[in-house]
């Protein structure tokens, strides 16, 4: 009868944990700045990167030519406000949003990972504000560096830099609120599906068709002298929304057809984009928690 040999362990090298446990808020930084990069395609293949950079390099084209025009001719002043720069473009703005939503949102409910991602300790509340805020600051740095191409280009052209730099400042609190707002319409959109075309698509009706529908029935309203009903429809778009709060409140032009016209309608606007935010944070934290418990 033939003897079996003795079972060997055998070292292949794995080494424990020996380093400091860091915490939720190393673990919110990370996802934060890896949702971030996603974004633009930083971290992923060549071909995710394709898109974000393509329409990233086109919103700051007519900035840089304007700049270009300013320095040639040698005027002190650019051809295109900064307030309502990024409302002029929306529409490459809108394709940015759709198409990188999806992939901070809908991947990880898809796949699955939402379940390791979710478990301790990182609650559900945690990730969902930490995908916002990395979708909020790319579309955030997405709008505002063409603005800042203008802005240097006026200010090394010798503009006046006081008033340059107030009429940035202004810019820069829409666009704030700008991103805020497209981030949290795209987010609770691609969070409610894991299909991606799907999200895509639901986020260019939610953002671009709503825009134009908004924009039809403005025009209509203000050839047919009914200023009140016009002010009203600017609420149902995000753009106009947040082009009524620039313009009404932060002195910024009005890229609308109408907007607010009194104290009591610029309140309106305000706490109308603060309802939006607010509202639509919550209804996203409320989805992911319970993925959290499935």
């Amino acid at each position: 009868m033939s003897q079996h040999p003795d079972g060997v362990i055998h070292d292949i090298g794995y080494r424990t944990y020996e380093g400091a446990r860091r915490g939720t808020g190393a673990i919110a930084a990370s996802l934060f700045r890896t949702g971030l990069l996603n974004a633009y395609g930083i971290g992923r293949s060549g071909k995710a990167k394709a898109l974000p950079m393509t329409l990233a390099a086109i919103m700051l084209v007519p900035a840089a030519i304007s700049v270009a025009i300013m320095v040639t001719l040698g005027l002190d002043d650019g051809f295109i406000d900064y307030s309502s720069y990024p409302f002029t473009l929306q529409l490459f703005i809108v394709i940015f949003v759709a198409a990188q939503a999806p992939v901070l949102f809908s991947r990880d409910l898809r796949s699955g990972a939402i379940v390791l991602y979710l478990a301790r300790p990182l609650r559900a509340a945690v990730f969902a504000l930490v995908r916002w805020a990395s979708l909020a600051v790319a579309i955030l740095v997405f709008t505002l560096a063409p603005v800042l191409v203008l802005y240097v280009g006026a200010v090394f052209n010798e503009a006046d830099v006081t008033e340059q730099t107030a009429d940035l400042l202004a810019a820069v609190v829409g666009l704030v609120l700008l991103a805020a707002v497209l981030a949290t319409v795209a987010g609770l959109v691609s969070a409610l599906t894991t299909r991606r075309g799907f999200a895509v698509g639901a986020i260019i009706v939610a953002l671009l068709i709503s825009s134009g529908v908004v924009t039809a029935v403005q025009g209509i309203a203000t050839a047919e002298g009914n200023d009140t009903v016009a002010q009203w429809a600017g609420l149902f778009s995000p753009f106009t929304l947040v082009d009524g709060v620039q313009s009404g409140l932060l002195d910024g032009t009005r890229s609308s057809i109408a907007g607010p016209e009194s104290a009591g309608m610029d309140a309106i606007y305000l706490l109308a984009t603060v309802l939006v935010v607010g509202v639509g944070l919550a209804l996203l934290v409320r989805h992911y928690h319970r993925q959290g418990k499935r």
